[in-house]
């Protein structure tokens, strides 16, 4: 998904130079910790679709630091991240009464 992005100019003053190596750092960090939450979500879903609730709820524990760590740092809404947290909960919840 590496779209070639038109070369911008670069700014004249010090400062705004310097914001633009600042923003290239904080997107490459930001875009990684945006990966390790879809990866965290994507980890318990597929532990519920198999089915296999002591795995289920390993991942759903992990999921959740993940989940706050990224809304606390403003990458995630705060709102979407306990929506998530709520839908995976029932769902390992639905699993474990399930069996």
């Amino acid at each position: 998904m590496a779209s070639a992005k038109p070369k911008k100019k670069n700014p004249r003053l010090a400062s705004g130079r310097k914001r633009a190596r600042q923003d290239v750092k904080l997107n490459a960090a930001n875009t990684s910790l945006r990966s390790k939450y879809r990866t965290a979500v994507k980890n318990v879903e597929k532990a519920v679709a198999a089915g296999d609730k002591t795995k289920a709820a390993e991942a759903f524990g992990k999921m959740q630091a993940v989940v706050d760590t990224v809304a606390d740092k403003g990458i995630f809404h705060k709102n979407k991240a306990a929506r998530d947290k709520s839908r995976l909960s029932s769902k390992v919840k639905a699993l474990a009464t399930a069996a």
